[in-house]
């Protein structure tokens, strides 16, 4: 949609849970299996009737701390979270979750019942476990009523059960992230790190031609982390750093566009890069690709579709899904004289969820210019046919 669950933060993901499911009168009975439809993405997100929404179509000035709370006038919206842990031997591990809110209609409906909502909340929640070279995801769908999910900015909370982001008063941070399923769960602190980036054009993320399919997106790109990690009877305390997106929109996709590939990427001489490749259906990189290079104190600078080299690296097939995709990624910034060679921590981090995509930590080598430069980070890749 990240990024889409931005950077693209996975925005066919987003509409997935509306896809096949008929809700009257908004009724949604919380955890109830969900059957959708294999779709397209880019009709997902560029098609649809969009009458009642607000559009993401101009700059706006970002207002906090309202605004990492809900925007339910916008159809879609997530919160996510991803971050590189290690414990004090320098065992390694890799962390997602995930929060959206999906509108399922522009306006509430009648107050007639508290179980009745035009909002619906899906979470996805993932652990990499490097060592055991073990990848861990879940899914989760709730009607945002009656406490199960919800969003509110004052103070800030984002949550679906017991998953949760929360901040302290009318900050966001620290913000305390909380999710658990099946034995496997995490209970971390991000702390205020490097300052808020506004991406695109300072907030407004065009995705492609039509006025309006852009999203309002901003992102922490290094938050430092601390907390614990739980996988069945053993728990692992950890430090390490996290990256956090935020966007809202309506619309995103044009009827050209098929998918995504989407980087956020931490380097240890202080710098961060976020570039998400739009691909069209012919398999050509799209216009509107784009990303930021964010320099050690913070000064940010946009990365035009131009600007950026990437090519896949082998590929990498499924066993349980069959579906391909690259092992590894060359990403070059030639301005910049980056040369870096991305590959995941484990290879096999597809999350096999209602919607099917890959999704997981990875290792940074290269250079900048003559000197070697490392780092980790997240990428997130959609499936095959999606293309």
């Amino acid at each position: 949609m990240p990024a889409p669950p931005s950077q693209i933060k996975l925005f066919g993901l987003l509409t997935a849970g509306l896809i096949g499911v008929t809700l009257a009168g908004y009724w949604f009975w919380p955890r109830a299996p969900v059957v959708v439809d294999r779709f397209a993405v880019s009709s997902a997100l560029g098609d649809g009737d969009n009458a009642g929404y607000q559009r993401a179509d101009m700059p706006r000035p970002f207002q906090f701390p309202i605004d990492h709370g809900p925007h339910p006038q916008f159809r879609n919206e997530w919160w996510y979270a991803t971050g590189n842990l290690t414990d004090a031997a320098g065992r390694a591990f890799g962390y997602q979750l995930t929060l959206f809110r999906i509108a399922l209609a522009p306006t509430a409906p009648v107050a007639d019942s508290a179980w009745r909502t035009n909002q619906l909340y899906m979470g996805h929640f993932a652990l990499t476990d490097v060592m055991d070279q073990q990848h861990y995801g879940f899914e989760r769908f709730s009607r945002g009523a009656v406490g199960l999910a919800g969003a509110q900015a004052e103070p800030f909370r984002v949550w679906l059960e017991n998953w949760e982001l929360a901040g302290s008063g009318s900050e966001i941070f620290p913000m305390r992230i909380h999710a658990q399923e099946s034995g496997i769960a995490i209970d971390l602190t991000l702390n205020a790190g490097k300052p808020l980036v506004l991406q695109g054009d300072r907030g407004l993320s065009q995705k492609s031609a039509e006025s309006g399919n852009a999203s309002y997106y901003y992102s922490y790109t290094r938050l430092p982390t601390k907390g614990a990690i739980k996988i069945a009877e053993q728990t692992f305390i950890v430090q390490g750093a996290s990256w956090l997106d935020r966007e809202w929109s309506t619309s995103a996709l044009g009827p050209d566009q098929s998918g995504w590939d989407w980087f956020a990427l931490q380097f240890e001489d202080g710098r961060e890069l976020m570039f998400y490749r739009l691909r069209r259906k012919d398999g050509s990189a799209d216009a509107f690709s784009k990303g930021v290079l964010v320099s050690s104190n913070g000064q940010t600078r946009l990365l035009r579709p131009d600007a950026v080299d990437l090519q896949a690296l082998g590929e990498w097939r499924s066993p349980q899904t069959g579906d391909r995709y690259p092992a590894a990624w060359r990403l070059r910034v030639p301005a910049e004289k980056l040369d870096l060679t991305v590959t995941p921590k484990v290879a096999d981090q597809e999350m096999r969820l209602t919607v099917r995509y890959w999704e997981g930590a990875v290792v940074v080598t290269g250079r900048v210019g003559d000197q070697n430069i490392s780092g980790q980070g997240y990428l997130e890749m959609t499936r095959p046919d999606q293309r």
